[in-house]
């Protein structure tokens, strides 16, 4: 366990069939305990050291415990070596996800994902209706688009270059060739062009929040439009003017301030 400023944090590893789930809990000193716990869903190719500060800051500014995981296959979780199956986004909330609330004993929850992350996220909020009080995307797709395609075959260029290559290898080490491939072999499938959240976004009944950056290489502004109107719940969308694929790291006080705001409207 380990302190920094007025949080404090701790890493616990969850049993899982295919070996262990990294997870990491903030606390803050001002924590207050009916305030249920924020749950951060990672993009493609991310995991909990990809977030950088942004948990902590969370945890100080709500006053609420801040949750992350590595999913299965990356980061300092164990590593998988079958390809994922389509449904992997909707497997989420069933899955890992399901893990983590149950050996953590998390009963109500705020869930936030970014990118890919935020499709589990709507997932997750539908599967628990009752527990789930909130849910918030950053940078998320809710259908598969040309803008998606053309963003993934520049990434898939990018990273041909060993030295791009390499990049991932700092947060998941001998794991990055399949996280790598789980991410572009997946998504620029032609079994996947008819992917969607239409079915799903309906069963949400909580608030919803969708933010996305003006300039996202991954998607238009149709997604976050999508996600906050087709939830059942009330939804809203942000844009964040100059921001890329991750806002919560180029306009980072803009997002904490969007999210605060938000979870004011919370039980």
């Amino acid at each position: 366990m380990s302190s920094a400023m007025s949080c404090i944090h701790q890493d616990i590893y969850i049993n899982h069939s295919q070996g262990q789930i990294f997870s990491r809990i903030w606390t803050p000193l001002n924590y207050q305990a009916n305030l249920a716990p924020l749950v951060l869903l990672h993009d493609s190719l991310g995991c909990i050291a990809v977030w950088r500060d942004f948990p902590r800051q969370l945890a100080q500014c709500l006053g609420r415990q801040v949750i992350a995981y590595d999913r299965l296959g990356f980061g300092q979780s164990s590593a998988r070596l079958e390809k994922i199956a389509f449904s992997f986004i909707e497997d989420e909330a069933k899955n890992d996800f399901a893990r983590v609330k149950q050996q953590l004993n998390i009963k109500e929850f705020v869930v936030l994902g970014h990118s890919v992350g935020g499709s589990m996220a709507v997932h997750c909020a539908a599967a628990y209706p009752q527990d789930c009080q909130g849910l918030i995307t950053i940078a998320a797709q809710a259908f598969t688009e040309t803008n998606t395609r053309v963003g993934l075959q520049q990434a898939k260029i990018q990273f041909s270059d060993p030295q791009q290559f390499s990049r991932l290898t700092k947060y998941h080490g001998q794991k990055s060739a399949w996280v790598l491939s789980a991410w572009l072999d997946t998504w620029l499938d032609a079994a996947f062009d008819d992917w969607s959240l239409a079915e799903v976004l309906p069963k949400v009944i909580c608030p919803t929040l969708a933010i996305h950056g003006q300039f996202d290489e991954y998607g238009s502004m149709a997604h976050p439009q999508t996600i906050a109107h087709s939830v059942s719940g009330r939804g809203r969308w942000w844009m964040v003017e100059g921001a890329y694929h991750v806002p919560h790291r180029e306009k980072n006080e803009e997002i904490v301030a969007l999210m605060m705001d938000f979870m004011k409207e919370l039980p």
